[in-house]
Order: structure tokens, then C-alpha cells, then sequence
């Protein structure tokens, strides 16, 4: 049985030689470079109806770990 997302969970990840920190959260996910407070956040929402905005917001987060 899987357990319910009922508070944030961080994440650490290593990816094109930067450490991001990943926030899954109940809202949604959120992707940070570390050491920075901003960064793309994607809802549940868009994620589950493949909102042409998730491929616009996908597209930014690549674009910003180049």
C-alpha cells in the first residue's frame, strides 16, 4: 500500500554537474538549483490533464538546467 503525500518531501539530485533540490509536495513538484529560493513549479493538475502548459513548463526546467 502506497502512503499518502500529506506533507512536502525534499529530494537532493545531481544532473549536468549542478545539485537541484527537488520539493514533492501535495500541490504539486517544484525543481530548485541549489543555493536558490526560485525555480519551476508544476501542479498536479498539469501533470495528470497534460496541460499544454506542463510541455511549456518541462520545456523551461530543461532549458534551465543547461
Amino acid at each position: 500500500m502506497a502512503t499518502k503525500l500529506d506533507k512536502s518531501i525534499k529530494r537532493e539530485l545531481e544532473h549536468g554537474g549542478k545539485v537541484y533540490t527537488i520539493t514533492i509536495a501535495p500541490d504539486g513538484v517544484k525543481v530548485v538549483e541549489k543555493g536558490k529560493r526560485n525555480g519551476p513549479h508544476v501542479t498536479w493538475s498539469s501533470i495528470i490533464n497534460g496541460d499544454a502548459s506542463l510541455r511549456e513548463n518541462l520545456n523551461i526546467s530543461v532549458d534551465a538546467s543547461r
